[in-house]
């Protein structure tokens, strides 16, 4: 009989354990007939605000409009300048970019796989706006040194937060360590919903109203409207079932971690962090909404993974500056090597909280049984 497969994800194993209070919360909000904003988007925001330690909560469509709206509401746009990491997902730079601004790119740490804070100085000119670090695969970046220059440059700082929520730094979360954060509730996050959804948090109060009026196209009471806004309005289903899964959600954080240090055990007695580098912890609760190894033969151990029947995931094969739409802000290969080396050498195993702990044993074990073959005497038989 083949082994059974093991995938990266497995969203159907979560619902099984709230499907009855999914249901109760859907039956509410269709009977109800309130499916856009609403009470059940203003009871979220108040309790993602609670969560995230932050004054103020703006529930939207998805993590990218979060940025977008950040952007729109700071007045960032055309001939601005926003620092941020290339070695993260397309909507960073994207954001940025959509609003008319240039997004900066500065190369990351190796161990977190953040944005180094030693290098942002280097970036800054007179257009500078403002600094969008990402907490990558749910790890903060280290953020003390970026608000100190954040500070003493006037700058805004926008934490792209979309798949770390609830990770700490320094003991405050993520979404109160700058000048707003932003968060998405896509199905794979931490938090996801049944669709797309977001948010954004900040202390800021004339913020906070300004972005509940830009996500509703600007309008300020019926067919008046005071910007030119957009449809960042987050869907009252979203809202009641993502209310649920927050009241879960330190515990399914607490589970990635459970699986992150079983992970780390089995490849220590497997003999495989010579060949392999682990995720490291490097300056706050990682809250694992990737957990992503690094290996110099990354494609060959996908492949064999993927022969095993072990479903893996790479983030990110190209950095943003190698992009094709970005080609034209004239960085060279080579320029941010420590993003490069990410994109080719990691890979992400499955993390889900459900995840069965013969999983984890059997992707080390058909990990240390590529090195076998490819003639490594150094990895041993995982316990």
């Amino acid at each position: 009989m083949a082994p059974t497969n093991v995938p990266m994800l497995d969203l159907k194993a979560q619902y099984v354990e709230i499907a009855d209070e999914i249901r109760d919360v859907i039956e509410r909000v269709v009977e109800s007939q309130m499916f856009i904003l609403g009470p059940e988007v203003a009871a979220l925001e108040e309790e993602v605000a609670e969560y995230c330690q932050s004054e103020y909560c703006i529930g939207v469509s998805s993590g990218s409009d979060a940025l977008i709206a950040t952007l729109m509401a700071m007045d960032i746009g055309q001939g601005d300048e926003v620092i941020t990491s290339p070695y993260t997902f397309f909507a960073t730079g994207g954001a940025i970019s959509r609003v008319g601004a240039t997004p900066v790119f500065v190369d990351i740490e190796p161990e977190s796989y953040n944005i180094d804070p030693a290098r942002v100085a280097d970036a800054l000119t007179r257009r500078t706006r403002a600094i969008m670090p990402v907490h990558l695969y749910g790890q903060c970046a280290d953020m003390d040194p970026i608000n100190d220059i954040a500070e003493q440059f006037g700058l805004a700082v926008i934490e792209d937060a979309c798949q770390a929520i609830g990770a700490e730094y320094e003991g405050k979360r993520t979404g109160s360590l700058g000048t707003a954060g932003c968060f998405s509730f896509f199905p794979s996050k931490n938090l996801g919903g049944f669709g797309d959804g977001g948010a954004i948090t900040t202390d800021d109060p004339e913020l906070a109203e300004k972005i509940r009026v830009l996500r509703m196209h600007g309008q300020t009471s019926e067919y008046q409207h005071r910007y030119v806004g957009g449809n960042f309005r987050l869907d009252a289903l979203q809202a009641a079932i993502l209310r649920v899964k927050l009241r879960h959600l330190d515990k399914w954080s607490s589970l990635r971690n459970e699986n992150a240090r079983h992970y780390t055990q089995l490849f220590t007695e497997s003999g495989l962090t010579s060949k392999v580098t682990l995720p490291a912890t490097v300056r706050s609760n990682h809250v694992f909404n990737q957990y992503v190894i690094r290996v110099s033969e990354r494609d060959a151990v996908q492949a064999h993974l993927g022969e095993m029947g072990i479903g893996t995931k790479v983030y990110y094969h190209t950095p943003l500056h190698q992009q094709a739409c970005f080609r034209g802000l004239g960085y060279l290969d080579g320029e941010l090597p420590e993003s490069e080396r990410a994109a080719a050498e990691t890979l992400a195993l499955p993390i889900y909280p459900e995840m069965p702990a013969e999983h984890r044993e059997r992707i080390v074990g058909s990990i240390a049984n590529y090195f076998e073959q490819s003639g490594s005497s150094t990895v041993r038989k995982a316990a």
